[in-house]
């Protein structure tokens, strides 16, 4: 009988270990209910009760909450991409302090999968609560007609991509916080940039000092390139600089985060 690779056995001990997150956000959904409720209810506040005045800034003068549904959405399915990552900054700390992650290092697994593990499967997360925020978002007059099918699995990509950078950062928090109560605070940067991108207004309506800092924050260049994907409108050079925040905050991430991993395990 052949011997697995150590390829195999890392797959086989990944898959492991998403299976049992999986099932744990399963068991306790609180808190990604809570983290979803956040951009659901920003996208109705903002449709319903700022809809009206804001689109009157995008269509000159003329209120006009379609069009605002329209420029509105591509922000929140990137802000609910950070809401949900925050849920995996919070697991990741229960995890280290509640010492479930001691006892997996005294089995015989392959230790990076207890990292992947997460990962993964905060990416299901992030994608599963795109798919419930954009049903609401069609529920509230969103619509994206002119997109190809190939458009649509590019987005989906960049929603891909964008999470999985996202998630790493999270991972990373989550290790080196203290408790999850920590990993939760320390984890907020990753829904309050989009407040200060261009999900909610263009970014040549804000000041001219505080417009570079929105312009070149992870976020924006995402949402940019995400309306242009899924409404036609004008990518230019913010999809290249998307892909590179997606790359960056994936490495930055993976490697801040098994660095941590093993100074943890090499300190208890």
């Amino acid at each position: 009988m052949s011997t697995p690779s150590r390829l195999s056995l890392a797959a086989r001990d990944s898959s492991t270990m998403l299976r049992r997150n999986l099932l744990h956000a399963r068991r306790y959904p609180s808190m990604t209910l809570n983290l979803l409720l956040t951009p659901v209810m920003l996208l109705l506040l903002f449709v319903f009760v700022f809809g009206d005045t804001l689109s009157a800034g995008l269509t000159g003068g003329t209120p006009d909450r379609s069009a605002y549904v329209a420029f509105l959405v591509p922000g929140l399915l990137l802000m609910t991409i950070g809401s949900t990552a925050i849920g995996t900054a919070v697991s990741v700390a229960t995890d280290m302090s509640e010492g479930i992650v001691a006892r997996f290092r005294t089995l015989a697994i392959h230790r990076p999968s207890i990292l992947v593990g997460h990962a993964v499967g905060s990416v299901l997360q992030c994608v599963a609560s795109v798919v419930v925020v954009g049903l609401v978002a069609v529920a509230v007059g969103f619509r994206s007609t002119d997109a190809t099918a190939l458009e649509w699995l590019a987005a989906l990509g960049l929603l891909v991509l964008f999470a999985t950078g996202l998630t790493w950062i999270a991972v990373g928090m989550g290790l080196n916080s203290p408790n999850a109560e920590a990993a939760s605070n320390t984890a907020m940067p990753l829904i309050l940039l989009p407040l200060i991108s261009s999900a909610f207004v263009p970014v040549d309506a804000m000041p001219g000092w505080f417009q570079p800092i929105a312009q070149y924050q992870p976020f924006t260049p995402a949402i940019e390139t995400l309306r242009g994907l899924l409404l036609g409108t004008e990518i230019g050079y913010q999809g290249w600089l998307a892909l590179a925040w997606c790359v960056a905050l994936t490495a930055l991430g993976y490697r801040w985060s098994t660095t941590s991993f093993r100074r943890e395990a090499t300190q208890g």
